[in-house]
């Protein structure tokens, strides 16, 4: 009785399997499990060893509750050796890896371990902190085991996947799981942004930066983080989907040595079921403008305040972090087609992705010793230097990029935007140079920080 099912059970899979998916093919692979496939895979897994010198604060009053918020800043700073542990994924024979920007960013030395006991100095050819990515170059390496990127896209929920890396350092090691959700955006870890892959498979401190593959051994996404609160796995782990990790590969076969995403020039929200309701839509979904800069290449497309985007290349997007995977992933200088619901109806547009424009120049200048704030460094605002610092698309002004000395005493920050200064509204960095220059006595700075409004008042 039970062989009998057991034979109409294997007869019934393959008939409700994707096309793109593979179940083991006789008994002998039944019986192997996935040693086939972790034999051929793991070789491409790497251990990454990094070590990145950190500047500490020598505080006597750094574990008393009461005293630290008052004392944050006293004690003298020095230079300290952090070293991190990490894995990581070769993606060419020439030894190109792609691993977490927070295993090897800022690492002044990086050592990368084979499976085969191998070692080898590596650099960082491209980080991007956003995307908590970081691609590498192996020194010297040719011949390399090396897996090949999945589209992403194509990944189901219910898939089995193996997660490959090295968990609390302890050595190689292989988990097994299934895709347990894609699209997740936010909230992965610190309430950072992101979009994500999520599986069931344990993935532990240290398996940041390897492999989740699927039953072909093909990369789908690099494991990135865990929603945890003891701070091991319990079942919910985060990937960064392949189709991303192919454009940080390119960029960096390139030459770029920051991720060039492009810009939107637009902000916008979830549509609920009421929001659904009042616009016309049949069902919740996509994203609604609440505005556009001039320069964004939706505006351009004839999108407006109001319209709801709700495909990019024919797939979803249902967030804002979904919609910046999305485009992304299509790449800089790429046309994609977006389906929109405009003016009360749905329409399609072709949208050109482009980075943020500089445009006006930023005519960056520091400060000197004539200025009521010297060594103050300061751009004009444009919409690189909004995409850059995330600020407000109606910012305008002049942007603190350094603070300085005594600006950063004062307690001005990067990212800041001066307004206006002693009542005299500042458009570019020159006023801003010569309104600072005329103070005396006292300053008064009208300061834009985020979406606040700060004074702030000097005596000089």
């Amino acid at each position: 009785m039970f062989r009998a099912i057991l034979t109409v059970v294997i007869l019934l899979v393959p008939a409700i399997a994707p096309a793109d998916t593979r179940t083991p093919q006789s008994q002998a692979e039944i019986s192997l499990g996935f040693a086939p496939l972790v034999k051929e895979t793991a070789p491409a897994v790497v251990n990454i060893y990094a070590k990145r010198v950190v500047a500490v604060r020598s505080n006597p009053f750094s574990d008393d509750p009461f005293f630290q918020q008052f004392f944050r800043d006293f004690g003298q700073v020095r230079p300290q050796v952090q070293n991190s542990l990490g894995s990581g994924v070769i993606l060419s024979a020439d030894g190109i890896v792609v691993s977490n920007y927070h295993v090897v960013g800022m690492a002044t030395d990086i050592r990368v371990v084979l499976n085969d006991r191998r070692e080898f100095s590596a650099r960082v050819m491209l980080a991007d902190e956003e995307s908590d990515l970081a691609v590498l170059k192996l020194e010297g390496a040719q011949d390399m085991p090396h897996l090949t990127l999945r589209d992403s896209d194509s990944v189901e929920v219910g898939e089995l996947v193996l997660a490959i890396g090295n968990p609390f350092g302890v050595g190689q090691t292989v988990s097994s799981g299934i895709v347990s959700g894609l699209a997740r955006s936010g909230g992965a870890a610190g309430g950072g942004w992101g979009y994500f892959i999520q599986t069931d498979a344990p993935i532990n401190p240290g398996n940041s930066g390897g492999a989740l593959i699927d039953v072909n051994g093909e990369l789908i996404g690099v494991n990135t983080r865990i929603l945890t609160r003891s701070g091991d796995s319990n079942g919910i782990g985060f990937a960064i989907p392949s189709g991303l990790v192919a454009q940080f590969l390119k960029q960096a076969k390139a030459g770029n040595e920051q991720f060039e995403r492009p810009w939107a020039g637009i902000n916008g929200q979830p549509v609920d079921a009421d929001m659904a309701e009042g616009l016309g839509l049949d069902r919740p979904g996509g994203i609604i403008i609440s505005a556009l800069h001039d320069a964004s290449p939706f505006k351009a497309a004839g999108l407006n305040r109001g319209d709801v985007v709700l495909e990019v290349d024919g797939l979803p997007v249902n967030t804002p972090a979904e919609m910046v995977f999305r485009m992304s992933v299509a790449g800089l200088d790429e046309t994609v087609r977006v389906r929109a619901f405009m003016g009360g109806a749905p329409r399609e547009v072709d949208v050109l992705m482009q980075s943020a424009p500089e445009n006006p120049p930023r005519d960056t200048l520091s400060t000197g010793r004539g200025s009521a704030i010297p060594g103050l460094t300061i751009s004009n605002v444009n919409p690189g230097v909004l995409a850059e610092y995330g600020l407000p698309l109606d910012t305008a002004g002049v942007v603190v990029e350094d603070p300085g000395e005594i600006g950063a005493r004062a307690g001005l920050q990067p990212g800041d935007v001066l307004q206006r200064v002693d009542g005299e509204r500042v458009g570019d960095t020159a006023q801003a140079r010569d309104a600072l220059r005329r103070a005396s006595g006292r300053l008064v700075l009208d300061v834009q920080r985020g979406n606040q409004q700060v004074v702030m008042r000097f005596r000089l």
